[in-house]
C-alpha cells in the first residue's frame, strides 16, 4: 500500500505542492478572469509512480469546484487527467 500524499497549496506562490525524500513536486496555475489556469505539472523522477501528479491535481481541481472557478487546462498533464477523469470535465470553461 502506497504512503498517503501530502498537498500542501502555497496560495501566494499559485501552486500546489508536495514534497518527499528531500524532493519538490509542483503543480502551478495562474488566475486569470476568474479562472485557474493550469500551466505546469512536474513530478522529479525519483518520486515518480507514487500518484503524487493525480493527488495534486485532484487538490487542485478540488478547490476550484469549492471556489466556483472554471479551469483552463493548458498543462499537457491537467489535459489528459481531465480527459480520463469525467467528473472534472464540467469545470472546464
Amino acid at each position: 500500500m502506497k504512503p498517503p500524499v501530502t498537498v500542501n497549496h502555497n496560495v501566494a506562490a499559485h501552486t500546489y505542492e508536495s514534497s518527499a525524500d528531500g524532493h519538490r513536486a509542483v503543480c502551478d496555475y495562474e488566475l486569470t478572469d476568474g479562472k485557474m489556469v493550469f500551466t505546469h505539472t512536474f513530478v522529479p523522477p525519483e518520486l515518480r509512480g507514487r500518484g503524487i501528479a493525480e493527488a495534486l491535481v485532484r487538490t487542485a481541481l478540488a478547490d476550484a469546484r469549492a471556489a466556483g472557478r472554471k479551469v483552463v487546462p493548458a498543462c499537457s498533464y491537467v489535459a489528459v487527467f481531465i480527459q480520463r477523469n469525467p467528473e472534472f470535465q464540467d469545470l472546464v470553461g
